[in-house]
Order: C-alpha cells, then structure tokens, then sequence
C-alpha cells in the first residue's frame, strides 16, 4: 500500500507539472480598446471552429475574441461545414490551425481538413468580396491546411522558420523572430501603419511557426531574412527561406486576405512553470495593435 501510494503521488505531480507548463490564454490580457473602430453597422465575423482548429474563442483565441468585440466586431463561431449559405452576412472569416483529426498527434491529423466543395464555397465568397484571416501554424496544421491555401495562391512552408540572426534576444529561441522597422524585416503597408500615429506598429514578434509565400501580386508583411531557414525533421534537409515571409496579404478578386504562419503571434498566453507572457501581451512589441490593424485592413477601414 505504501509503494502504492507514493506512485499514485508520483502520478499526480507529474499531471500537475504538465498542465502548470501548457500554454493558457492570459486571463489578465487588457482586451480594452480605448477607441473603439466601429459604434454602429458593427462587422461581423465568423470564427471557424468547425474543422478541428486548435485554437478556439474560449481557449488560447479568448483574447484574441475579446479584443475584437471591445473594438466593435460582432463576433460568431462557426461549427459546420462552409456552405454559400453560412457565409453569406459575414464580412470576415477567421480560420485559425485547422486539423484533419481530433488532435495534433493523431493519426489522420495531416488529412485535408476542408472538402473540396468548402474550398470553392470560401474562394468564390472572398472573391465576391469576403475577407479572409488565415492562420497556419507548421505541419500538422498546414499539411491540413494546404488545399485551401493552394486555391489562394499561396504556399504553405510547413517546417518550422528558424532565423537565429533576428530572434528575440530576451526570449533565447531561433524561432520567435523580431520583425522591426529597425531590422527592415517589418514591411510598410497599411496593415503596420494604421490610421494614425497610434495605430502605427513598429516591432511584431512570431512565436515560432511556419514560412509561406504568396503569388506574385501579395504584399509581405513579416519578411523573413537571407538568414532564415525552414526546419523539417530529419531525414528532410533544412531550407533556406529566401524570399518568403510569415506574414502577407493580397487581394482575391473584390476580396481580401492576410495569411500568417503564427497562430501565438494574434493570441496572449501564459507559458511554462512560471506563467511566462506569449503574444500580444508580451512586453515591448506592437502585436496587439498589428492584430487590430489586420482587422481593420480586412474590414475595408484601412484602404
């Protein structure tokens, strides 16, 4: 019995140290908005929830939901399928890390997560005028992912972008990249200049993730450096990253779309044993104001 019972102890801290160390949205994230950008005709917009995603609007994507609401957006979850129908009355469609399974490590995973009817629905709305926010993490994710994002022109890297030159130095990780007016990684674009001096984002860290590239007339947003390169697990080889970037946007017939390979980079989580501060609400960086900017872009209030 007593062996017994220190295993069972055994047990128990070890689910309490694994939960203390996953990664939480920040419950004290100021999701305020002084200003907000719309008081009346409020844009709506769905939030996909339906294909698996990883990231929800009572999970990690919390802050992210609370942030557009206080900012005026009405805000949906979607848990069908895409039809012509359920997109209809809505201006912008979130779709955050979706999944061709329950879960990241389950067989089937990597499977298309959208059928190839969902995928003419979503590409024929954007191009009538819908607006698209598309947020894919590395493989599983963009394996998932790729069908659709091959419809938009836009190429999924699928490894995980390193670029030690222009990482982060508090954070001590290759892969959470600074993207700056200083290091010329952060392009000028409506998205990073707002409507004003306020609104004007400067620096944008990316936790981690993915490369992409898009077709020739898409405007890179986080342009990743002649330093950077997409890691893939053995025995795949690492691939230099050339002329790619983690963030871009592009029209779409009388639509818009904003394709970032960085889901941590819109959200504000707590990580690790000591709670550490991961996306917006990580200090001296602007991803809050670049997540209300992309909004806004996407809306048609930055032209």
């Amino acid at each position: 019995m007593t062996s017994s019972f220190f295993a069972s102890c055994a047990i128990l801290v070890a689910l309490c140290a694994t939960a203390v160390a996953q990664q939480i949205a920040d419950p004290h994230f100021n999701a305020r908005v002084e200003t907000p950008a719309f008081t009346k005709n409020f844009p709506r917009v769905l939030f996909d929830e339906a294909h698996n995603n990883s990231e929800t609007t009572s999970g990690r994507y919390k802050p992210f939901a609370d942030l557009l609401f206080n900012d005026g957006f009405h805000l949906a979850v979607n848990r069908q399928p895409f039809t012509k129908a359920s997109l209809q009355t809505f201006k912008i469609l979130v779709i955050v890390n979706p999944l061709g399974a329950e879960d990241a490590d389950e067989t089937g995973a990597e499977d298309p997560a959208f059928t190839p009817a969902e995928i003419e629905v979503v590409s024929d709305w954007i191009r009538g005028g819908g607006a698209l926010l598309f947020v894919v993490d590395q493989s599983p994710f963009a394996a998932a992912a790729d069908a659709l994002a091959k419809k938009l022109g836009i190429e999924l890297g699928k490894g995980q972008a390193l670029d030690p030159t222009n990482a982060d130095k508090d954070m001590n990780d290759p892969g959470i990249i600074a993207y700056s007016r200083a290091n010329h990684l952060l392009a000028d674009h409506a998205i990073t200049n707002g409507r004003s001096d306020a609104e004007r984002v400067n620096r944008v860290l990316v936790f981690s993730g993915e490369s992409l590239k898009g077709p020739e007339a898409a405007e890179p947003l986080l342009k990743l450096s002649d330093t950077a390169v997409d890691k893939f697990e053995p025995p795949a080889k690492n691939v230099a990253s050339v002329g790619r970037s983690q963030g871009l946007a592009l029209r779409v017939g009388k639509g818009r779309v904003v394709a970032l390979g960085d889901a941590a980079m819109l959200s504000a989580q707590l990580t690790g044993s000591d709670n550490q501060p991961f996306g917006m609400n990580v200090p001296n960086t602007d991803n809050r104001q670049f997540t209300l900017n992309i909004i806004h872009w996407l809306s048609g209030l930055l032209k």
